[in-house]
């Protein structure tokens, strides 16, 4: 009996049908069950007992009865029906966690999903990270991902795929102990022209290094994108001894270093450079928590003294470019 299950392609309609005519005793109970005609109900048995290679029920004059093989089957016929709907149910909007994609684990986004799973704890979520924007916009464009925090740079997002402005971070300068900046409580912009600003990989076509780019570009500054990028660990041990070399990074980047490395944070004003992080989903997407962390997240108001990009202009959902 196993072995023949084991080998057929087994029909569910049929093995629900098989279901109903065993416990309602009459194939045409069963029909009416399910709303089908006798004749359906008889033919998904039929095929079904095909598949096996046995028989499953014993036509009577009062109606029909299970064979031994029939009665084998039922329990399992059930258990596979019991599994269906455990499959469908965990896909069901809501049922199954929403997939997040976060630019890095310790950087603001990270901490805006952390912030909203402390207020809908019951939410499951799954937290992954994608190397970059146009990843993230091709994995929610394909629904390998619910939705995406990014920032949305130059050109349109594809049909369907709808962004929207949820959080401004403010850059910071970070330098070392010996840098000649490291006592200043804020700087200008415009204060940092003539320092070289290390951020090896800048130049790569990401988000990022657009966003970068272009912060340089509007302050007349000096970028040193020279170097493998080996991440933000070796960045840090360069900067924590140089007395000229400073980064930037976000204000709300969870960055840990040894205490005697003695980093500096300091913030700029005048302006405010804030980096754009839009929220990134498709317009069909039915997940309940996605209207949730919507809703949680609002719009940022614009800010007085505070610099973007002209691509980070806020627009209305779904005009966002990239």
């Amino acid at each position: 009996m196993v072995t023949a299950l084991e080998s057929a392609a087994v029909d569910l309609d049929a093995v629900r049908t098989f279901v109903a005519a065993a416990e309602a005793g009459r194939f045409q109970d069963a029909a009416a069950e399910l709303s089908v005609t006798q004749q359906a109900v008889s033919k998904r048995i039929a095929a079904l007992e095909n598949d096996l290679g046995v028989r499953l029920f014993a036509r009577t004059p009062r109606g029909s009865s299970l064979t031994p093989d029939g009665r084998a089957f039922l329990t399992h016929a059930r258990d596979l029906l019991r599994a269906e709907e455990r499959a469908a149910a965990s896909v069901r909007p809501g049922r199954r966690a929403l997939c997040v994609d976060v630019i890095g684990r310790r950087l603001a986004p990270a901490d805006l999903v952390r912030d909203f799973h402390r207020a809908h704890p019951d939410t499951e979520l799954d937290v992954v990270t994608l190397p970059d924007g146009d990843a993230a916009v091709d994995a929610v464009r394909s629904g390998a991902v619910d939705v995406s925090f990014r920032a949305v740079t130059a050109g349109r997002l594809p049909d369907g795929v709808r962004a929207e402005r949820v959080h401004d971070e403010p850059v910071q300068l970070l330098t070392g102990p010996a840098h000649e900046l490291a006592d200043t409580g804020a700087v200008t912009p415009t204060a940092l022209r003539g320092h070289r600003i290390w951020m090896p990989g800048v130049g790569l076509r990401t988000e990022w290094g657009t966003f970068y780019r272009d912060l340089t570009a509007a302050f007349g500054l000096t970028v040193d994108a020279t170097g493998p990028d080996f991440g933000t660990r070796p960045v840090l041990d360069v900067v924590a001894g140089s007395s000229t070399l400073a980064t930037f990074i976000g204000e709300g980047s969870g960055l840990l270093w040894p205490a005697d490395y003695d980093l500096r944070r300091i913030a700029l004003r005048d302006p405010v450079p804030v980096y754009p992080h839009s929220l990134v989903w498709r317009d069909d997407n039915p997940h309940p928590a996605l209207a949730a962390l919507r809703a949680h997240l609002g719009t940022p108001a614009p800010a007085a003294g505070t610099w973007t990009p002209e691509w980070a202009g806020l627009r209305p959902a779904g005009r966002r470019s990239r």
